[in-house]
């Protein structure tokens, strides 16, 4: 039965499985008795709510405390092994496959070298595929244990009723590729096991917002700086965060052109791979049949030599004006959506490092405006490389703690008779 806000009792009770499980994923053990004022839920609920999810394996006791003058409370908490998430990073020079328990604790792991067929739409499906078979194989998991297989791809993700998750990818040569449903044909996975495709910039934002330098802020902004660059907006409007092709602004009017074709685009002066090929340009010489990762670390050990030889003047002044048109990137974000934070993440971010920010932070304030400037912190993030793939994996998961702790049922094949809709919303979950 409906309530006069359209809530059912079936939706009431999803909620109140859902505050608990999250509660105490992200700051537990705790007790019975502290759940109560954590989650705003009466003893009562609370009780039978933990009824609930360790009858269904998804809490476990974690030792006790002691009370005042009572007996001692058991702790609970989420039980590691109750559920896995695969998560996936289609990257610039690799495929990252891992699978983690529900703690996100990583289980097994693989990678896929791209250098040689690059993003051919077949290669990525099948180093998808492989790898998918590989970790669970790895780590003796059984395919219908997962909650889910999480995908993070460059590009716009779009989803249709009839393909799925159909991908975008004007950069890397993709238009309009049906993933999911190549994915799916052939798939080593169940019809039970969904997959989650989203921007990978987006996932790297889920993953620094959950466990990262983003906990705790409401308004932030998280930056992929890779071969080319990204955003992910995360507002109290848009919680689980929204891709934005923030690589796409046009910084200079018949500027250099971009990957994607236009001119000018932020890409085309702040990704490392516009920022090596600028290096060579004007005299530079980055290291042969390397990946991209290799010939940046190459660059900045010229630019910045860790003993007493001369540093390259051209890597050096290459690596200072990419530092200007990234902080003037970032200020455009800063005048857009004034974020508490921005955090930089992505490989050639993360390589870049603390040597870089200092003059990333001073462009992006002097080309700001000044109020929204005196307001954000512009820092690196703290998951490393694998934040894509964690983020990734975050997906599934977030959609099992939407669902309190159930997994996805397959969609039904036309609507279920009212009697039988009825005994549903009156069975006990």
């Amino acid at each position: 039965m409906a309530g006069r806000n359209g809530r059912t009792v079936r939706d009431l009770r999803r909620a109140n499985r859902t505050a608990v499980l999250q509660r105490l994923y992200f700051d537990g053990p705790l007790s019975r008795f502290e759940l109560g004022p954590v989650t705003g839920l009466s003893s009562g609920s609370v009780s039978n709510v933990v009824a609930d999810l360790v009858a269904d394996g998804l809490l476990e006791e974690a030792g006790s405390v002691d009370s005042d003058g009572g007996r001692p409370r058991t702790l609970l908490r989420v039980a590691p092994g109750s559920g896995h998430m695969i998560g996936v990073d289609v990257g610039e020079t690799r495929v990252r496959i891992e699978l983690f328990d529900l703690t996100l604790t990583e289980l097994a792991r693989t990678e896929r070298p791209l250098a040689q067929h690059g993003y051919e739409v077949g290669v990525i499906v099948g180093h998808i595929r492989d790898g998918i078979t590989e970790v669970l194989t790895a780590a003796g998991i059984a395919p219908e244990q997962l909650l889910g297989v999480g995908i993070g791809v460059p590009g716009i993700v779009e989803r249709t009723p009839n393909r799925g998750a159909v991908v975008h990818g004007q950069t890397i040569g993709w238009d309009a590729v049906p993933l999911e449903a190549l994915l799916r044909d052939g798939s080593p996975l169940p019809e039970t096991v969904p997959y989650f495709i989203d921007n990978g910039a987006k996932t790297l934002g889920q993953a620094e917002m959950w466990f990262g330098a983003g906990r705790g802020a409401r308004n932030a902004v998280v930056v992929l700086f890779g071969s080319g660059v990204g955003a992910c907006l995360v507002t109290p409007e848009v919680e689980h965060g929204r891709a934005v092709e923030w690589g796409h602004l046009t910084v200079r009017v018949r500027g250099r052109r971009c990957r994607c074709g236009a001119l000018g685009c932020l890409e085309a002066y702040a990704g490392a791979e516009s920022l090596l090929e600028r290096w060579r340009e004007q005299g530079g010489r980055p290291p042969e049949d390397t990946d991209e990762e290799t010939a940046l670390t190459a660059m900045l050990a010229a630019a910045y030599p860790t003993e007493s030889g001369a540093a390259d003047p051209v890597a050096l002044a290459v690596l200072e004006e990419t530092a200007e048109y990234l902080g003037a990137g970032l200020s455009d974000l800063i005048n857009l959506f004034q974020p508490e934070r921005i955090l930089i993440g992505g490989w050639a971010g993360l390589q870049l490092g603390s040597r870089f920010l200092p003059a990333v932070r001073r462009h992006a304030v002097s080309y700001a405006l000044r109020h929204p400037a005196e307001r954000v912190t512009i820092d690196l993030g703290r998951l490393g490389p694998d934040a894509v793939t964690v983020g990734a994996a975050i997906l599934p998961l977030a959609d099992f703690f939407a669902r309190g702790g159930r997994r996805a049922e397959p969609a039904p094949e036309g609507p279920p008779p009212a009697w039988r809709a009825a005994l549903q919303e009156r069975a006990p979950h």
